[in-house]
Formats: C-alpha cells, structure tokens, sequence
C-alpha cells in the first residue's frame, strides 16, 4: 500500500524565514539572521507538509544553493537533522511556484472574492517594515 502524499506548503525565504532587515543586494547575498522561530515551525510543518522553499532568489541555481547554505549555516547542525522526526534537510527548494495547498509569504494578499482597494495594495508594507 502506497502512502499518501503530504500536501505542499510553500513558504518564501526573504522576512519569513530569513529575516530581511537589510537591504537587498543580490540573489546570493543573505545578509541577516533567521525571524525567531522560523526553524521550530519548519521542523513542526514537516511532519505534515511537504515543506518547499520557493522565492524571488530561487530564479537562479546560485540563489537556490545561497538559501540551502544560508538555512544549513544558521540551523547550525542542532536543528538540522531531527531525532524524533523529518530534519530540515528535508525542506525542498523550488526553482518554480509549486502546486502548494498552501503558501507563507510576507508579501501576499489573501484573495477571498472581493478585490482590495488598489491604493490599500500601494500603501502595503511587510510585517518587519512597519512602524
């Protein structure tokens, strides 16, 4: 009997799991530290999703291997394979928007049939630029 599949969540890098608070300068350069508890949801998200890592950097092979090495650097060994269950070497990076049942990203508008005001969408800041 073959087991079902774990629906895909899709979880963008860039001020969800690393925390964005400098400014950009390349798709290899990651210049800050993890958002505080981003590794313990990756690690909990993965008994139950198949957890994909997909960005603005992940246009490029060299923005692909920048995350993975960014993410095994700063998991720091302790939170990188997990005794009790899947590691985050099992988070998989995308070079394309998968098919996820669910995607997190700073940067997104939840559609749910009625269309915001385009100035609201103009004014938009992410949660780690507001005042």
């Amino acid at each position: 009997m073959s087991r079902k599949p774990k629906p895909i969540l899709c979880v963008d890098f860039d001020g969800v799991i690393h925390a964005y608070t400098s400014p950009w300068i390349d798709e290899k350069t990651i210049s800050d530290g993890p958002v505080p508890g981003a590794f313990e949801f990756l690690l909990e998200a993965l008994k139950h999703f198949d957890v994909v890592i997909y960005s603005s950097r992940s246009k490029t092979n060299a923005g692909i291997d920048a995350m993975r090495t960014w993410l095994a650097t700063h998991a720091d060994g302790i939170w990188w394979e997990s005794p009790v269950g899947p590691g985050l070497e099992d988070v998989r990076f995308a070079s394309e928007k998968p098919p996820a049942f669910m995607t997190i990203d700073d940067r997104a508008f939840c559609f749910e049939g009625k269309w915001p005001d385009v100035q609201q969408l103009r004014d938009f800041k992410p949660w780690n630029k507001r005042t």
